[in-house]
């Protein structure tokens, strides 16, 4: 019997088509969103020590509870909330499956979720695969503002989710108080659901602050907040994130959790658990992202680069409107690689329609040697 996809017009990624044509050219991949540099040599000897102690076997489903406390001490204090470690925390692998396990747990067919674009990419294809319908708001450049009315007058009786992304990757902005009251009295009034993907919580500049949907009495009662490990302990590969809900969601997530991956890593977990209770692992994080930010900045205006205000997350984004105006972003993207040798994200990637504002994503988690031959090479468009 012949298969019918279930996404007929997906094919890979475009962080694997960039970092592929990357590797494919030598150019320097600035593309996709992973650091070059080291994990901290104690959270490496922290997994070696945890498996050499036998810790081997699988952990608890909802997680090791040495890591919930310590995840429940840092969000105490980070966002002063109090959070139930045994009933309100799971650990799952990576944020991408927290994400997916609360759009499955929670949506039906014929259902719809509230997506706001620039969106990552993993929102859609979740909600699609639950037989659900994606409503998408397009937010723009430069500020990348919301704009509630518009949310709320694409809400419908189908309407049973909504998905944010603060800090947002890519536009980099940040939810004021007044976005987190506005969505809040959306959801209450629409009776919704919230699912408030977070994983730059840390990454945040300018001595601005992460409010998190988990500081606001209404939306904690009704929203799932997810994290990630890999993006806070420059570890993408690990795999490991978190989801924080309150009892009744976390009860339905943890459902159809045991039946995706049952538990995680049982060693990482034991590792992760002791780096978190060192102080400084996570708060110096924003002062050492941001000097990398401004390190970059200084190359892509040398090269001739508009740039817009990055707030957070370890991304840049550019516009190359007086390098190569006639370029739709893909179009700039592929020929960046090619013929400068850095590779980046066009940002209409994140956008259903593919819009073209004339911007591309840049990656600023890297070591300085990294940003220093692409900054050498992206003199080149100034020459």
């Amino acid at each position: 019997m012949p298969l019918q996809s279930k996404f007929p017009d997906l094919g890979l990624t475009i962080f694997s088509r960039m970092s592929a044509l990357a590797a494919e050219t030598g150019a320097i991949n600035l593309s996709q969103g992973f650091p070059d540099f080291a994990v901290d040599a104690g959270l490496i000897d922290g997994v070696h020590a945890a498996m050499q102690a036998g810790h081997n076997q699988y952990a608890p489903m909802p997680g090791l509870p040495a890591l919930r406390q310590a995840i429940a001490a840092k969000l105490q204090a980070s966002q002063g909330v109090d959070v139930d470690a045994e009933r309100e925390i799971t650990i799952t692998a990576g944020a991408t499956q927290a994400l997916y396990t609360a759009i499955a747990a929670v949506l039906r067919s014929d259902d719809e979720a509230i997506i706001i674009e620039p969106a990552y990419d993993s929102y859609a294809p979740a909600i699609i695969a639950q037989g659900a319908l994606p409503v998408r708001i397009s937010l723009s450049a430069p500020d990348f503002t919301v704009d509630w009315a518009q949310v709320e007058a694409a809400v419908t009786p189908r309407t049973r989710l909504i998905i944010v992304n603060n800090p947002n990757n890519p536009a980099t902005s940040l939810f004021a108080q007044t976005d987190l009251d506005a969505l809040a009295a959306l959801a209450q009034r629409h009776d919704l659901l919230v699912l408030s993907d977070e994983v730059y919580e840390h990454l945040v500049f300018d001595g601005q602050r992460h409010l998190s949907v988990l500081s606001h009495p209404e939306l904690r009662q009704r929203s799932f907040a997810i994290y990630s490990f890999g993006k806070t302990f420059h570890a993408t590969g690990w795999k490991i994130g978190y989801c924080v809900a309150p009892p009744t969601l976390s009860s339905e997530f943890r459902k159809l959790h045991q039946y995706l991956v049952f538990s995680v890593s049982t060693p990482m977990q034991v590792a992760l658990a002791g780096h978190l209770q060192i102080a400084g692992r996570w708060q110096g994080l924003a002062a050492f992202y941001q000097a990398k930010r401004d390190y970059l900045i200084t190359g892509l205006l040398a090269a001739g680069f508009t740039l817009r205000p990055s707030t957070s997350t370890y991304f840049q984004l550019a516009d190359y409107s007086a390098i190569r105006p006639d370029l739709d972003e893909l179009a700039f993207a592929e020929w960046l690689t090619r013929e400068v040798g850095v590779a980046s994200i066009p940002v209409s990637a994140f956008y259903a329609d593919g819009r073209s504002q004339h911007l591309v994503r840049f990656c600023f988690a890297k070591r300085e040697a990294t940003l220093d031959a692409a900054m050498a090479r992206l003199a080149k468009l100034k020459a």
